[in-house]
């Protein structure tokens, strides 16, 4: 398999950084990997990555404040890879920029199935067909159209989306979101909803801070504004 992707590993942990080098090279993407926050910031600086694989636990900064940097000087999507599983982490690493979250232990399939979602182009304003203004949802193909501009949806983002929609803008409860998305047997809770939603805003919302579309009824659960 050939992909001239180039994929930059920030890892300092050996053993990983040489499986993840080994999988990703196996499944045809150029390798750098970075052991510090530092030197995956100066390696940003000196070429253009696809994708980059942040751990957030580095010997000498936090990898939260890698991505508040990699901003500024990148425009690779960054997928973070760590232990820290807590839904605060996550929301903070979504919120300062990351495109997706992984805890570890990670399986490698669905490792790699992330990086080619984020490898994606996203596609351009109509493509769809679909008339400016509001928010359309295309379930079959998981997409979105926010204003005529076209984004890609994870199938959780999007089960999340046709559930709301479903309500006909009522409220829709966390306990109900839960049983729709992971099941009624899961261990997912509020927090995981609220993940979730949150990384929906970042892709349909013109301002994340300020939701137009996905509305938190605080206490209750969501709702669906099209308009």
């Amino acid at each position: 398999m050939s992909n001239d992707a180039h994929i930059l590993v920030v890892e300092d942990e050996e053993q990983l950084a040489r499986m993840l080098r080994s999988t990703l090279m196996q499944a045809g993407y150029v390798v750098t990997i970075a052991k510090t926050g530092l030197e995956a910031l100066q390696q940003m600086v000196r070429q253009e990555f696809n994708v980059v694989l942040l751990d957030l636990g580095l010997p000498d900064m936090d990898g939260k404040d890698v991505i508040s940097q990699a901003k500024a000087i990148s425009r690779a999507p960054v997928l973070v890879i760590s232990a820290r599983d807590s839904g605060k982490e996550k929301i903070a690493a979504l919120d300062l920029g990351a495109s997706d979250y992984v805890s570890k232990p990670f399986d490698t399939g669905e490792l790699l199935a992330r990086i080619r979602v984020a490898l994606r182009p996203i596609p351009q304003k109509n493509d769809l067909g679909s008339p400016k203004g509001g928010l359309q949802i295309d379930v079959a193909s998981r997409r979105a159209t926010v204003d005529g501009q076209a984004v890609r949806l994870s199938r959780k983002e999007t089960e999340l989306l046709q559930l709301l929609a479903e309500a006909k803008g009522g409220i829709v409860s966390h306990e109900k979101i839960i049983e729709g998305i992971w099941g009624p047997a899961s261990d997912a809770d509020y927090m995981n909803v609220r993940v979730l939603a949150w990384q929906v805003r970042r892709k349909i919302e013109p301002d994340a801070s300020a939701p137009r579309f996905l509305i938190v009824e605080a206490g209750e659960g969501y709702r669906l504004n099209f308009d």
